[in-house]
């Protein structure tokens, strides 16, 4: 089974949706203070991998002086580097991503920032996961 992507607001559901979904969850959170570059660690045979905070980490990456580009190539690398262990190891793996903003514009230059780039490795995540599902008040819908 090729990589599923849960999105969607703050709150919607998202997380629940996985844990209706699938069984022997490994939870790699940014919101639990797990950092990106252990996802590695994490992993267990038998197992879901889950990975939420994408933001959180997004905004790590950019707070420590990487440029908008630099953070960008990294994510997506990451996510090639995930897709692969995927394939390679055999079991299923999620995606949950913060769907930001619906559209409105953060004031902050550091906010629009993170929320740009999380919408272009949102899109990049959303074109190699094999079903996407748009969660809204706890309700999920198939969209790939």
């Amino acid at each position: 089974m090729d990589m599923q992507l849960v999105v969607g607001g703050a709150y919607s559901g998202k997380r629940k949706i996985v844990k209706q979904s699938c069984e022997n969850l490994i939870l790699h959170s940014a919101y639990n203070g797990d950092e990106f570059s252990k996802w590695q660690t994490s992993l267990k045979q038998n197992s879901t991998f889950v990975m939420e905070g994408w933001e959180k980490w997004v905004e790590e990456q950019l707070i420590s002086g990487k440029s908008i580009d630099e953070v960008k190539s990294f994510f997506i690398e990451e996510i090639d580097k995930l897709c692969e262990a995927e394939k390679s190891l055999q079991f299923p793996f999620y995606f949950i991503m913060l769907e930001m903003g619906r559209g409105i514009v953060p004031m902050l230059e550091k906010n629009r920032n993170i929320r740009d780039v999380c919408g272009w490795i949102l899109q990049y995540a959303a074109n190699k996961a094999e079903e996407v599902y748009y969660c809204w008040h706890g309700l999920a819908r198939k969209i790939k």
